[in-house]
């Protein structure tokens, strides 16, 4: 079983940045792919970013490509999603999703690909 705790959600104005962390402990060890979530209110859970433990591979959603960035540092088992040039738009509960088993990474932005998830951190971008 792994647990996935996210933190680093809050308040910020339009413009400002964030850093989300997703810390991964409890067995397996390791996820081979990890990714973002967000659900704004009224509004379906949408993909954001997601990496691939092996390899690296990064991929990020259109409406967040070039603000928002994902990271791992696997040595803390942890995976970050640095936020920057914040809209109103990326209000929402951040969730953090991680697949336990080798998949296809033609799937990564289907949450139901991902076996593990977070209880969510909450995004609020202000003018």
């Amino acid at each position: 079983q792994v647990q996935l705790v996210e933190s680093g959600g809050g308040l910020v104005q339009t413009g400002g940045s964030l850093r989300l962390s997703c810390a991964a402990s409890g067995r397996p060890s390791r996820s081979y792919f990890t990714a973002w979530f967000r659900q704004a209110a009224g509004r379906e859970r949408e993909f954001v970013a997601a990496i691939v433990l092996i390899g690296g591979n990064t991929y990020h959603a259109d409406s967040v490509k070039g603000r928002f960035t994902i990271s791992r540092d696997n040595a803390k088992n942890t995976v970050y999603l640095q936020m920057n040039s914040l809209k109103l738009e990326d209000t929402a509960v951040y969730y953090c999703a991680a697949r336990a088993n080798i998949g296809s990474e033609s799937l990564i932005r289907f949450g139901g690909e991902y076996d593990y998830w977070g209880q969510g951190t909450q995004v609020t971008v202000s003018s």
